[in-house]
């Protein structure tokens, strides 16, 4: 029997009663303040990660009927389907593992050829990691989308577990402006490049590998060629293009791995490099334990899934269209971004597996930036903004800035960041609690304002100084942020993802929506030599000319 899209559930029929009801006017204050026990009652514990839900707009009969709603959408169903191998990637007819890829020997699908690529990745790794020998300095990863962004957010976040001899780069971008500033200063001879393209065609990534690769042979000078064997790596499945490159190292993987799920792949290569053997394993071993935790905790107290009916109650019945994500430390400063594809490109579609127009919102615009920044930037709209947008915080108990070793840090040096660890979790914890209590006019009025302005009266320098409140927020915490705490996290992210897409009855894993630029482009580039503008609409025609002149 086919699993029912979301709207199509007496549970969601009960939910649009239950929100009419009482949901539209849910106030957080006295929810608070007439049950003593809310922060337990909605707080969930999974592997390395501890959430705290219960500043956001629900109570437990609206908890219970979005738990209903999972079990009439067999959401349950639907993940064991994803985690034995079927082929739930209808539109591509493919399989969904990218969590075989964390899986130990032996206890997932394709068991074997992942374990014999990521053996030799890693043995890879420790030879380049080895720089006395190797003599690399510097790692340059060139790759675009889910290539790069996974890569690119996780080695800053495990700095403290890095290699301090080995400095790691990243370019995407088919502009330029990239791709210079990063090989500016580089010495080919202490330079490993990666080229990460599972075809080894995508537009952006050979037109940076091949200025990465006429930089190489200009700086290296005399047997630059064959020198490109040892300098150049790829992760890709086309090998005979690799070859004809000039690259003898590659590493493959699969069409059952997408780009958004690929960091798990030998598209980790960079991540490897910068952490090690040692602790990429203990990276897949975190992001395991959070599979376990999916595939095996009940309903009320899968952190994955009840993250996920949040959003389908906030998206589709409250009507909030965005999300914003604060992690609290600047490790993590590329986790927006990266969730940003992670979330947007898997569930950004407008119509169910059969083809259907959606009757319905589906992802919300994923935006945010590493606290305490964002505070001085956008947190003004979040407090008085007129929408209200619901914000993801992060927060790291115990800081950790120099796990890899090294010369360490002063007594003097640890007091002071002691200092400001505890400075930036009370700004976390601070801004959770003004979204949620705001600021009567009332209590404005009782206040003084010394920047205000002398000439307004005090009743309407209090309005401007009012914060609504009520405004939602989750709080994710961490013990600290190792490899198996960064695994879990993106693991928890993933399997959220999933389970909006399995309510919504979409298919989170395709990503259709990025090929038609990609055709058109490919139709104008030779426009850009021949100046021909024939058969262009006006706009694009107008603008070809204006750049071309």
């Amino acid at each position: 029997m086919q699993a029912p899209r979301c709207d199509q559930t007496a549970a969601w029929t009960a939910l649009t009663a239950q929100f009419a009801q009482s949901g539209r006017r849910f106030d957080l204050r006295p929810a608070f303040a007439d049950d003593a026990t809310r922060a337990e009652a909605f707080s969930l514990s999974a592997p390395e990660v501890f959430a705290d839900l219960s500043k956001n707009h629900w109570d437990a009969e609206t908890r219970g009927l979005l738990l209903a709603l999972a079990r009439e959408c067999q959401i349950e169903q639907r993940r064991d389907a994803m985690l034995a191998g079927e082929p739930i990637n209808h539109t591509e007819g493919r399989a969904v593992l990218h969590t075989a890829l964390r899986a130990p020997r032996g206890a997932a699908p394709f068991s074997d050829e992942v374990h014999e690529v990521l053996d030799r990745l890693l043995a890879y790794v420790e030879q380049v990691r080895d720089t006395a020998t190797s003599g690399i300095r510097h790692v340059v990863n060139i790759g675009i989308g889910g290539s790069d962004l996974g890569p690119q957010m996780v080695v800053p976040a495990l700095d403290a577990f890095a290699h301090r001899g080995l400095q790691l780069h990243f370019v995407s971008n088919v502009d330029g402006h990239d791709i210079v500033p990063v090989l500016r200063g580089l010495d080919p001879r202490e330079t490993l490049v990666i080229v990460a393209s599972k075809t080894f065609t995508t537009q952006e990534t050979m037109a940076n590998a091949e200025v990465a690769r006429a930089w190489f042979l200009a700086g290296y000078g005399e047997g630059g060629e064959a020198a490109i064997a040892k300098h150049f790596a790829a992760t890709t499945t086309n090998v005979a293009a690799a070859a004809k490159f000039g690259i003898t190292t590659t590493f493959g993987f699969w069409d059952w791995v997408g780009g958004r799920y690929s960091l798990w792949s030998a598209i980790g290569l960079p991540i490897a490099l910068a952490i090690g053997a040692e602790n990429f394993r203990a990276l897949l071993a975190g992001a395991h334990a959070m599979d376990r935790h999916f595939a095996e905790a009940p309903l009320e107290a899968n952190l994955p899934i009840q993250l996920g009916l949040l959003d389908v109650w906030y998206r589709n019945f409250h009507g909030y269209t965005s999300r914003s994500v604060a992690p609290y430390h600047q490790g993590l400063r590329r986790l927006p971004a990266y969730l940003q594809q992670l979330e947007m490109e898997s569930n950004g579609k407008c119509v169910d597996l059969d083809g259907q127009p959606l009757p319905f919102g589906t992802s919300p615009v994923v935006w945010g930036e590493a606290g305490t920044n964002g505070q001085h930037a956008y947190f003004q709209m979040l407090h008085q903004g007129t929408d209200v947008i619901p914000v993801e915080f992060i927060a790291v108990k115990t800081p950790c800035y120099d796990a890899a070793g090294g010369t360490g840090l002063p007594d003097s040096v640890r007091a002071g960041l002691a200092d400001q660890h505890h400075k930036l979790l009370a700004n976390c914890l601070a801004q959770s609690q003004a979204l949620m209590l705001g600021k009567s006019t009332e209590d404005a009025m009782g206040e003084t304002a010394p920047t205000a302005s002398k000439s307004l009266d005090a009743l309407t320098i209090a309005r401007h100084r009012t914060f609504p409140g009520n405004r939602p927020s989750t709080t994710l915490v961490l013990d600290r942020l190792t490899p198996a705490a960064m695994g879990a996290l993106i693991a928890l992210y993933e399997h959220r993802v999933f389970t909006s897409g399995a309510l919504w009855r979409i298919n989170s894993f395709d990503q259709w929506g990025v090929e038609l630029g990609k055709a058109l482009c490919n139709q104008l580039l030779p426009r850009f030599a021949s100046g021909d503008t024939t058969g262009l609409d006006g706009s694009t025609a107008a603008l070809l000319q204006r750049l071309l002149g």
